[in-house]
């Protein structure tokens, strides 16, 4: 699959990601970069973007990361995030865009699917707003098991 395509896929892989309005700006191996917008619905109490928003756009980054670097057996495995920490650092406002890629050698990662059926690894995700302030840092561990035949 190219580029578009994996982007195609990856936003109409999950109805919650349409509801934010995730926009998926890049996808490549082991890496991509999707945009929250700013929005009414999307804002706290305060008026910068909710927590539950940037954990999700930087899901989002870490999964078109998993799919881009998975993209030529994606039929043939199940990604699932298994566990996330998040550590807020600045004021999230404005359109936020977050920066996924896997913390690890995809060629090792693969070898391990290959050899156990399964293999679990990161990937960090940076979310900065319109100024490249890094607003957050998100690391996603990703579990990753060939589908029954």
């Amino acid at each position: 699959m190219d580029s578009e395509q994996l982007k195609q896929m990856l936003s109409s892989m999950v109805p919650f990601n349409r509801h934010l309005g995730l926009e998926v700006l890049d996808i490549a191996p082991g890496r991509a970069s999707v945009r929250l917008p700013e929005a009414p619905h999307l804002l706290n109490h305060v008026g910068t973007q909710h927590a539950a928003a940037l954990y999700s756009v930087a899901e989002a980054a870490s999964g078109g990361a998993v799919v881009g670097a998975f993209a030529d057996r994606i039929g043939s495995v199940t990604p699932v995030a298994r566990d996330a920490r998040i550590r807020y650092l600045k004021p999230a406002r404005g359109p936020i865009t977050a920066e996924g890629s896997i913390d690890g050698d995809v060629a090792s990662i693969n070898d391990t699917l290959d050899r156990t059926g399964k293999v679990d690894f990161p990937v960090v995700v940076e979310l900065r707003d319109r100024a490249g302030i890094t607003v957050a840092e998100v690391t996603v561990g990703w579990h990753l098991r060939k589908n029954p035949q």
